[in-house]
């Protein structure tokens, strides 16, 4: 064993191990525990950032650990390759989307090869070859055939800059979600799956997502916006039709005071074909984004058609208004805006009646001078229900529209069906075809896969469109008649719905799934990725999966059982303002920073000495110019300098700062361990005849405080998933052997122990630096098939008691000592401390004041 550290060397000797051995590459095997840990699918942007390192080294330490509790671990890797930013970077570029990708794979692969990580490399997936989705063209011909898919002119989000649709959840605060461009609303046909038909199913499960933060369950819940309620049936004053309006609030339904429908509620098309003021209010409203109605100040038009009320039969207004929840399926609603905050805000913008139904809180007639939002009131101005609570008015009034027949419960979910279409090249071709007569028609499952067609020469034969409807690819013969290819390509998100459940089969060919080792691996155990997708791929996931589990594909109700999300990773960040005002972000290593003593930037220059601004840590990214090179890092400090700090920064759902200061310190530690397990191997002897039923009480002390630092780790890692305070537990332990003594061949022992613990417990988080160390403490066997610590609770049982040591009543330090030992034994273990020994070398103790199994005050 060399005396120095040297990451470079042994990092590249363990990798160069790993690959030829194929030591992480799993089969099926009934006779062990399963465990399918995963983290979320990659896009082959071109280089990784640490927040890719950050996600990937939690999902290493949990597959580490798992498999020295002996479970048989599933680990794989692969790409998202499809998609917007390969099409976009090959054209600025001027190559072609499929070279680009393959180069960025190339990269990419040898990045995360060179950080250690544990994947079974046999498995890998990549979205964009025709052997992976021409299943999911398969799957959607099944889809269309059981109607869970559609077409139909629909609106939709345009993102101009893209010149493609986006879904409803790719849609963040009206800008496009990838380019932050503002988003348009166009008209266009676009192929949908069904997702609304298992809102339900989708919202009632995640109650059964015990292991899911909590926090991105109620994301989705909200996301999908289920909304119970009742559908009543009223008529129309001088019209044969009806009108179905919705209310959650029965209680309230005496302070109605109009109607409110949508744009696109099937009477406000029927009058807009009659009243050209109604159909040019529709046109200039109509694709106005919820968030912006208050700034359009609640914008409706008076029908002058009225609905009779179902209990007084009074004569109602229908108003067509731009606040109804059309994003909810609710395209009618009865409006009480005494109760109600937007029911309100249009009834004052437009001095409409306003009525108060419920007493306030001191039982007392409330006219307020905004809407009162008690949720559940005693009635007044309520005729017969007058003095009726919530519970009680609901359930009478509610009986007597039963009676009458117009009343039907109702469920609305603000969740929409899933716009699968994208109008660009680099996607999976969607399997569909028109005909000459314009029939809708299959590609045939035995012509699958549909595959793009091959783009020569460069990149700019994208922007001609080579599957645009004229276009060779596009002409094609289904039964001797034809047709036309639709030249749609499928939504990104399609191909990451379903990875998860191929990386079990991914070399399969008899059919999407092998349900053989599928039963097996599912559901997965651990799935760790950023909350930012809560409400995009994290739903599409479990619909997916829900569709092929109705499909007899996969056997369970949830693709996966535990949820960890991470947060993001920090750094500084600077810029300058330029000519037109804007700012331009710079580099780190562009800059000369003035720190104080605590080491927080006070100023910043750039290297000509103009003064720049301090953003402070926000979100690495390309665009902030903040990002840190792993590659970089890496060849500086190791891989495995990388990994522990990442994991020891902080907790893994907060935020972490990169620190140089903190990865400088981390290398540090580690090779501070190197030098103390270099100076165990080379002044004790490896084989010592020791008789362990003797113990002193450092021995006793130490062998304590390991037992308690496995326990600590175990739990940590296992069930809290707090891995910063598992490697600082560790920490802490070799921080002891640092200071140990060995007198004798029972402290060689202990320390022996503590080091291979210690060796084991780091294995997850630094797992090079841990093989070369174990090879030279045990030569017999590797540390990649070694079990986990176990530790003895019989020694943690032992009574210990901790003792507060003071010079004239202030705290000096504590100490740890056996309850076993006689109070002359403490006092001497006392006074040995050095701190103590300081005090007491030129002092006389006049008084030893002794709290039993508390306090030792000596007093001077």
């Amino acid at each position: 064993m060399e005396k120095k550290y040297s990451p470079k060397k042994i990092e590249f000797y363990v990798q160069k191990h790993w690959k030829e051995k194929k030591t992480f590459e799993v089969l099926e095997d009934a006779k062990k525990e399963k465990y399918y840990c995963l983290p979320m699918l990659p896009y082959p942007s071109g280089k990784l950032h640490m927040g890719h390192v950050r996600n990937y080294t939690i999902s290493d330490v949990i597959a580490r650990y798992q498999r020295m509790l002996g479970k048989n671990v599933l680990q794989p890797m692969g790409w998202d390759a499809f998609g917007l930013p390969a099409e976009e970077a090959s054209i600025k570029n001027n190559t072609i989307p499929e070279h680009w990708t393959k180069k960025n794979i190339k990269y990419m692969k040898k990045q995360l090869q060179s950080l250690g990580f544990s994947y079974d490399w046999s498995r890998e997936i990549t979205t964009c070859k025709p052997e992976y989705y021409q299943w999911e063209q398969w799957f959607f011909t099944l889809l269309y055939e059981k109607k869970l898919v559609y077409k139909k002119n629909s609106f939709v989000n345009w993102c101009s800059y893209d010149k493609t649709v986006l879904a409803n959840e790719q849609v963040i605060d009206g800008c496009c979600w990838r380019c932050q461009g503002k988003i348009t609303i166009k008209k266009i046909p676009q192929w949908f799956l069904k997702i609304r038909k298992y809102a339900e199913s989708l919202y009632q499960d995640l109650n059964t997502l015990k292991n899911w933060p909590e926090k991105i369950k109620n994301m989705q819940r909200n996301w999908i916006g289920r909304t119970k309620g009742f559908e009543i049936t009223l008529d129309i004053f001088n019209y044969k039709k009806q009108l179905q309006s919705f209310t959650n609030r029965l209680d309230l339904i005496m302070g109605v005071t109009y109607i409110s429908i949508s744009f696109c509620h099937e009477l406000s098309i029927y009058l807009a074909k009659k009243n050209k003021i109604i159909q040019d209010f529709i046109k200039k409203h109509e694709n106005i984004s919820p968030r912006e109605i208050e700034k359009f100040q609640y914008a409706g038009i008076n029908t002058n058609i009225f609905a009779i009320h179902p209990l007084t039969k009074e004569k109602i207004p229908i108003w067509i208004t731009n606040f109804t929840m059309r994003e909810y399926g609710i395209n009618s609603m009865l409006s009480i805006p005494a109760h109600n905050k937007y029911h309100w805000n249009f009834a004052i913008a437009h001095n409409l009646k306003i009525k108060y139904v419920i007493l306030n809180a001191k039982n007392a007639k409330h006219y307020p001078s905004t809407s009162f939002l008690d949720t559940k009131g005693i009635l007044f101005n309520s005729q017969e229900f007058n003095g009726l609570n919530f519970k009680d008015s609901t359930k009478i009034i509610k009986n007597i529209l039963i009676q009458k027949k117009i009343l039907v419960k109702k469920i609305h979910y603000k969740l929409q069906d899933w716009c699968i279409s994208r109008q660009r090249y680099w996607g999976a071709p969607i399997p569909i075809a028109k005909l000459k007569n314009g029939k809708i028609v299959l590609i045939p499952k035995n012509e699958l896969p549909v595959v793009l067609p091959k783009i020569k020469n460069s990149a700019t034969n994208i922007l001609r469109n080579p599957i645009s409807p004229d276009s060779k690819w596009a002409k094609i013969f289904i039964n001797n008649q034809e047709a036309i290819r639709e030249t749609d390509t499928f939504d990104t998100f399609m191909e990451s719905s379903w990875y998860y459940a191929r990386y079990t089969c991914p070399h399969f060919k008899l059919g999407m799934i092998d349900s053989v080792a599928s039963k097996y691996w599912l559901p997965v155990d651990q799935y760790i990725g950023g909350v930012e997708h809560a409400t995009m791929h994290l739903i599409y996931f479990r619909f997916y999966h829900k569709l092929l589990r109705d499909f007899k594909l996969v056997d369970f109700d949830e693709p996966v059982d535990n949820l960890l999300c991470q947060g993001m990773v920090l750094a500084d960040a600077f810029y300058d303002i330029g000519n037109n005002s804007e700012r331009n972000w710079l580099p780190l290593s562009s800059l000369l920073i003035e720190r104080n003593s605590k080491g927080q930037i006070i100023k910043s220059y750039t290297k000509k000495g103009k003064e720049v601004t301090y953003a402070g840590m926000i979100k690495m990214s390309k665009s902030k110019n903040n990002g840190i090179e792993p590659e970089i890092t890496i060849k500086h400090y190791g891989a495995d300098t990388i990994r522990l700090f990442i994991m020891f920064a902080a907790p893994i759902e907060s935020s972490l700062e990169w620190n140089e200061s903190g990865v400088q310190g981390t290398h540090r530690f580690l090779k501070k361990l190197w030098l103390l397990i270099f100076n165990y191997i080379h002044v004790t002897k490896n084989n010592i005849n020791i008789n362990t039923s003797f113990r002193e009480n450092q021995t006793n002390e130490l062998q304590y405080q390991l037992h308690k630092t496995i326990a600590k780790v175990s739990d940590d890692i296992g069930r809290r998933k707090s891995f910063n305070t598992a490697i600082s537990t560790i920490m802490k332990l070799v921080n002891k052997l640092e200071n140990i003594v060995t007198k004798t061949q029972q402290d060689q022992f202990i320390i022996r122990e503590c080091l291979i613990c210690i060796i084991k417990m780091l294995y997850p988080f630094t797992p090079h630096f841990c093989f070369m160390v174990w090879k030279h403490l045990n030569q017999k066997t590797s540390i990649d098939e070694e079990t986990w610590p176990i530790f003895d609770k019989k020694i943690l049982l032992k009574e210990y008691n901790v003792i507060v040591i003071q010079i004239n009543g202030k705290k000096r330090c504590i100490i740890k000592v056996s309850n076993q030992i006689s109070e002359k034994e403490i006092f001497l273990h006392a006074k040995k401390q050095n701190v103590i020994k300081k005090y007491l070398k030129f002092a006389t103790i006049k008084k030893i004041i002794h709290i039993p199994n508390k306090i030792i005050n000596f007093v001077i």
